[in-house]
């Protein structure tokens, strides 16, 4: 394609020079300076104020990375593309699409970008006061008239040197024309603009020219949606723009003071990455540091004072404004109940607007094209959000009368609406709006309290996240902390998983739990690219949870850092981030780092994708001088055993206080069981629990571990050693250490392992010791057969034995291998409490031997029976066991073949699960 623009551009070069020229000073639209409307995108441009926004590329084939938009454009429309091109610029209002437009017009009368292109710029939104048919000729020359019909007749004979750029297609009020009810194909051809516009879009005019597009809402793209060849979403500022932005507008001293308050106390960041919110934002900001108020804390606040100076800049009286002010909301409310965002002097009027309509005060608050006291004026909006507040504003002035406020709330929709509402509601937030268009209806705002008690009570009793983060959002705009405690009630269900939080729920949940002093749990569950930002507005509620949950979460390297800080200062005992996988090694260093300083006790880390190099980083937390962690889990990370070494380091220090440390599938052998050891007999060790599950530990690792249980100095109770590669030649060792009087173990988990019935009567003859201190023995899974239960059933019945929890899960030796545990457990001697007997194959011919060992055992409290082949004839007897056993707590029967027949009848007995 650029060869052929090279061979067509000679003719419209001599045009080229007069057509830069005045794009530098065309403008989509003549914008005076306001506080709800900014700067003009042609004063921004020209005084060199203009900062980049981000975009989001949306291909055919899907969505593409954050990209600069400018160059997207640039991208888009380069010399490699050998056809014609639809770009689709969407952003919210005040996302900053009609200046970066503008940008890119004196860009490229710059020279600097598009070059192969001849641009024809189009404003949408003055093509609103165009009437009857024109041609495009006749549309150009009127929006160029520095075009001559010559010079353009040239400019169109090379279509494919054309880019059209079409701003604000959302903002032309006449719904464009489907091209087969009426087609133009010839720019002399005289057609009504809608007509003209779809013909243009649909390449059925000047076929072979580009378009790029902008517009707020994709609804009316829709002649676009079939060419497109990309669609950009607008997101406007960065954080780091957004900074920009603010030292570009306010004193130096004092830029940064308030960048860093707009950021940590409005949260609105859907809002605040709007270039024409920020530059309302900076304007109030500005004005309240000449002033000496104080900086508003709240989105109403901002609303409030910039809509204070625009009337006093206007010189009205509290009459005078009152009657604007209703009347706005009066055409704001017909805007939302009529889905029209352009309006006409006949709806103006319809308003009560009529005495402002020859006034320069419409501007503070409408854009104007034309003469709105004339009928071919058209209005509408600065922002919507500027309308949802005027919205509100006029239903507490009592525009709607006394059932103002529910009437809105019923029929009309918007998340900032409801939230003005609370702010306004707020006397303090209200005060210097009340100065200037006197006071509010009181019997206006009291309903309005009364509904959002009501309402944020019977949110947070649901277990609705959507309705509980709406709750704090408007409950944080209210501002009220006895209101908020009123609602929140001791019946609240502050545990839900608050996952995913917006800047401005986590600022509203923080504010939530401040104003409640403490939260039992945060629950974060599964958030997605938590940012730093969002952590620093959760430092509240950091500060004041007892626990934190963040597990399948994903957080950046500094987030993770203010997470540290925000816990240091805190209550938070318990933090929880399993599978969080992005922690890696940077996430764990600061992490660590920030929690040296900490109270807490219990880490969980599995699956966080962290290898030796990070226990490093847990090695100076474990052995701060103030640290108190007790549980440490790291479970699911290839530690390997060059890390349990790191750790030992931590381990052995006399600060460490750990008591419980899980390495399950860390990727370990049977070294690593020489250096926990060591650890274990060294006297300052407290740990009391270790969990080596589903590594590599094998006979030899074991054998160490046996060793050293039999050391005076190891306080170790609890060894969890399932799927470790052992076999019955561990046994002998370690049956040798339960005998031993130095022996603390509690409980023993050897599942998933091949020990076979020769290890475990090697178990059992020390499980028969009187000094054995074993409570809690777990063989699910060893290759057992008839003989280890002729075993154990010997050790339940000998009266000497500890035993409370005996898990045999697995091991298939159905009702003949059963019946030796029934006989023991009728022995008055059996103290067995939780009896796991999973998948053993057993039926309905132990039932007999069965029900009258329950019967006999008083100690037996929980019985599984899961997974075997119990059938519907079990099902009576089985019910009438557990009702008439007074220690049974809970009967499992999941899993068996029994019928939706006996679903009811096991319904009557609240001990059973199936």
């Amino acid at each position: 394609m650029s060869a052929t623009r090279d061979r067509v551009s000679t003719p419209f070069q001599k045009f080229q020079k007069l057509h830069r020229e005045a794009l530098m000073t065309w403008s989509f639209e003549c914008r005076e300076e306001s506080v709800f409307g900014g700067q003009g995108p042609r004063e921004v441009v020209l005084s060199e104020h203009y900062l980049p926004l981000e975009a989001v590329e949306e291909h055919r084939e899907g969505v593409g990375d954050s990209v600069c938009l400018q160059d997207a454009v640039t991208t888009a429309f380069s010399h490699e593309q050998d056809h014609p091109r639809v770009m689709l610029i969407v952003g919210a209002a005040g996302a900053g699409k009609t200046t970066a437009l503008q940008k890119l017009l004196a860009n490229w009368a710059q020279g600097t970008c598009l070059q192969p292109f001849f641009l024809l710029p189009l404003s949408c939104w003055k093509l609103n006061s165009l009437q009857g048919a024109l041609s495009l000729v006749q549309l150009l020359l009127q929006q160029h008239s520095h075009l001559s019909p010559e010079s353009l007749a040239v400019i169109l004979q090379s279509p494919e040197t054309l880019l059209f750029v079409l701003d604000g297609l959302d903002q032309y009020r006449h719904q464009l024309e489907a091209p087969a009810q009426a087609v133009c194909s010839s720019p002399e051809e005289p057609v009504p603009v809608a007509v003209l516009l779809a013909s243009l879009a649909q390449g059925l005019l000047l076929n072979g020219a580009s378009l790029l597009v902008s517009s707020r809402e994709t609804a009316h793209l829709e002649p676009l949606c079939e060419v497109q060849d990309l669609c950009v979403e607008l997101q406007g500022f960065s954080r780091e723009r957004r900074r920009a932005f603010t030292q570009l507008l306010l004193p130096q001293e004092d830029a940064g003071r308030v960048w860093e308050h707009m950021e940590e106390t409005l949260g609105f960041h859907s809002l605040c990455r709007q270039p024409g919110f920020c530059w309302t934002v900076c304007s109030v900001y500005r004005a309240a540091l000449e002033t000496g108020m104080h900086l508003p804390r709240t989105l109403t606040q901002v609303f409030v004072s910039a809509t204070v100076s625009q009337v006093k800049h206007g010189g009205l009286e509290e009459t005078q404004a009152r009657a604007l002010l209703s009347g706005l909301g009066r055409l704001a409310s017909h805007s939302l109940l009529y889905s029209t965002s352009v309006f006409s002097r006949r709806e103006l009027i319809a308003c009560g607007l009529q005495p402002f309509l020859s006034s320069p005060i419409l501007s503070a608050f409408l854009r104007i094209e034309g003469d709105p006291a004339l009928d071919g004026g058209v209005l509408s909006f600065l922002s919507p959000a500027l309308l949802e507040f005027l919205l509100a504003v006029s239903v507490f002035l009592g525009a709607f009368g006394s059932g103002g406020v529910r009437d809105t709330l019923e029929t009309q929709e918007g998340e900032l609406l409801v939230l003005f509402l609370a702010g306004l509601a707020s006397p303090l937030q209200r005060q210097l709006l009340e100065g200037a268009v006197g006071e509010f209806s009181s019997a206006c705002t009291q309903d309005f309290d009364t509904w959002l008690k009501t309402t944020s009570q019977e949110a947070l009793q649901s277990y609705s996240k959507e309705q509980h983060l709406r709750c704090f959002r408007l409950l944080h705009q209210r501002s009220d902390e006895q209101l908020l405690r009123a609602a929140i009630g001791p019946s609240a269900r502050l545990g839900l998983g608050y996952g995913d939080l917006s800047d401005h729920d986590a600022a509203a949940l923080s504010y939530a739990v401040t104003c409640c002093g403490e939260l039992e749990q945060l629950n974060l569950y599964a958030s997605n690219s938590l940012s730093e930002e969002t952590v620093l507005r959760l430092g509240p509620a950091l500060r004041r949870a007892g626990r934190i949950i963040l597990s399948q979460s994903s957080l950046s390297a500094d987030a993770y850092a203010h997470l540290a800080t925000g816990m240091c200062s805190g209550r938070a005992l318990e933090l929880d981030l399993s599978y969080s996988r992005l922690l890696g090694e940077q996430g764990a260093e600061r992490l660590c780092a920030g929690l040296r300083a900490s109270g807490l006790q219990s880490l969980r880390l599995p699956s966080c994708g962290l290898t030796a190099v990070s226990c490093t980083h847990l090695v100076s937390l474990l052995s701060a001088e103030s640290s108190q962690l007790h549980l440490l889990d790291l479970s699911g990370n290839d530690l390997e055993d060059q890390g349990v070494t790191h750790l030992s380091t931590g381990l052995k220090s006399p600060h460490c206080h750990l008591q419980e440390l899980r390495l399950r599938r860390c990727k370990l052998t049977g070294v690593c069981t020489e250096v926990l050891s060591v650890v274990l007999c060294s006297g300052r060790s407290e740990l009391k629990c270790l969990e080596l599950s589903n590594n590599s530990v094998s006979d030899e690792g074991m054998s160490r571990l046996s060793t050293t249980l039999r050391s005076p100095s190891c306080a170790l109770q609890r060894l969890l050693v399932s799927a470790c590669d052992l076999s019955e030649s561990c046994c002998a060792g370690l049956a040798a250490a339960l005998s031993s009087d130095a022996c603390r173990l509690q409980e023993l988990d050897l599942s998933i392992n091949e020990l076979e019935d020769g290890g475990v009567l090697h178990l059992c003859d020390a499980l028969k010791a009187q000094r054995c201190p074993l409570e809690a023995l777990r063989l699910s899974r060893c290759e057992l057969g008839e003989e280890s239960f002729v075993a154990l059933a010997t050790v339940l019945g000998c009266g000497s034995s500890r035993l409370r929890e005996l898990d045999l899960g697995v091991n298939i030796v159905r009702d003949r291998g059963a019946k030796h545990l029934w006989n023991a457990m009728r022995d008055g001697r059996c103290s067995l409490e939780h009896l796991d007997l999973d998948m053993l194959g057993l039926t309905d011919g132990c039932l007999e031997d069965l029900s009258a060992a329950v019967r006999a055992c008083g100690s037996l409290k929980r019985l599984i029976l899961k997974n075997n082949e119990l059938t519907d004839a079990a099902v009576p007897a089985l019910v009438a066991m557990a009702q008439e056993s007074r220690a049974m707590q809970e009967l499992n029967l999941q899993y068996n073949d029994f019928s939706e027949d006996v679903f009811e009848l096991m319904d009557t007995c609240g001990k059973i699960r199936y």
